[in-house]
């Protein structure tokens, strides 16, 4: 059984379709990011999910519970499901201990009690049990919403841009640190971002998401390494395209020759563009395949260069202990790696 199960969703807004026929599965246990640039529908969907909204078209299932579907529609307050905003929404007259108790007024006094000590030791804020939400900082706010969110064991947790009000310093050990508390309480989420970094490091599957609709699902690396569409290729890592052609099982670009295998690449198309990321590529001072180099910038551990090439920039990083000669002919060279041909 799937935690969620997301059939054919649509919805509109003022004539415009926001979400349009979306199809989604999350498995037990599992972290899933939607993600995609502002407008694209993810936090519509998010609202969909919890209730917030009615959809058009389209099935909602929890745990095998239909939510909605049609006319038939069950409130927010019924999904069992815990929710933590972008702003953590802590009421500001409790402390810790009674924002975190505050979803438990149905259980009895000792459940209540023994549920917060629980989650006040998952957070590590034990301490600060007894403070207020505005003596506490930006990351200690976003856990004790965290425990909220957690403390009535929801069937399904979700996140709407939980990070972005953290300082970059700390964020990513933030991250690490509420993934580890959801993944210790077996609970299913669905988090919305248009971060790329803080999908890789928090969620097991990313949803890419375009014009209200999934461009491709899958783990951080297969979408990075083997996107299917220039759309997902290009938000998840700047890049340029070159044009090239395909020959036997390698392909070939006109300025540059021959540079990798295609083996488990589906399409057959004899000519198109491949798309290369930073990582695919390095300068040198050669005098075959000159690049411009518009700008260097050294940053310590490495420069960067910003290159133009068949009218496209990039900034490509480089040893700083091999600084390029910028009055001697500059070359780009493509490593050896499996491409991301699009025809």
């Amino acid at each position: 059984m799937y935690s969620l199960e997301i059939d054919n969703l649509c919805y509109s807004y003022d004539g415009h379709q926001v979400v349009n026929q979306l199809n989604l599965q999350v498995k037990q246990n599992e972290i899933v990011c939607l993600l995609g640039a502002s407008g694209c529908g993810k936090t519509t969907t998010l609202k969909a999910i919890a209730g917030l909204i009615q959809p058009e078209q389209g099935k909602v299932i929890i745990l095998g519970k239909t939510m909605s579907h049609g006319r038939s529609f069950i409130a927010p307050q019924h999904r069992n499901i815990g929710m933590m905003f972008q702003d953590y929404a802590l009421f500001p007259h409790l402390n810790v201990a009674d924002n975190i108790a505050f979803g438990l007024k149905e259980k009895s006094k000792r459940v209540r009690a023994e549920r917060v000590t629980e989650m006040l030791e998952l957070i590590k804020l034990t301490p600060f049990a007894e403070r207020f939400p505005h003596e506490l900082s930006g990351g200690q706010q976003q856990r004790v919403a965290i425990a909220r969110a957690l403390a009535y064991r929801p069937n399904l947790l979700l996140l709407d841009e939980p990070f972005s009000n953290i300082d970059a310093q700390v964020r990513f050990q933030l991250i690490n640190e509420i993934r580890a508390i959801i993944k210790s309480q077996q609970v299913s989420a669905i988090f919305v971002s248009h971060s790329k970094d803080e999908a890789f490091a928090f969620a097991d599957r990313l949803a890419i998401m375009d014009k209200g609709q999934i461009a491709q699902v899958g783990d951080p690396q297969l979408l990075f390494q083997r996107p299917n569409c220039k759309m997902v290729a290009e938000f998840l890592g700047q890049g340029i395209y070159l044009d090239a052609e395909r020959k036997n099982d390698s392909i070939v670009i006109t300025r540059f020759g021959e540079i990798a295998s295609l083996t488990s690449l589906a399409d057959t198309k004899a000519s198109g563009q491949v798309y290369l990321r930073p990582q695919h590529l390095e300068l040198d001072n050669n005098a075959s395949a000159v690049v411009d180099v518009l700008h260097e910038r050294f940053m310590g551990t490495e420069y960067i260069y910003r290159i133009s090439a068949d009218g496209q920039e990039l900034e490509i990083p480089h040893p700083a202990d091999k600084p390029l000669d910028l009055n001697a002919p500059i070359s780009l060279k493509i490593k050896a790696h499996a491409v991301n041909f699009f025809s």
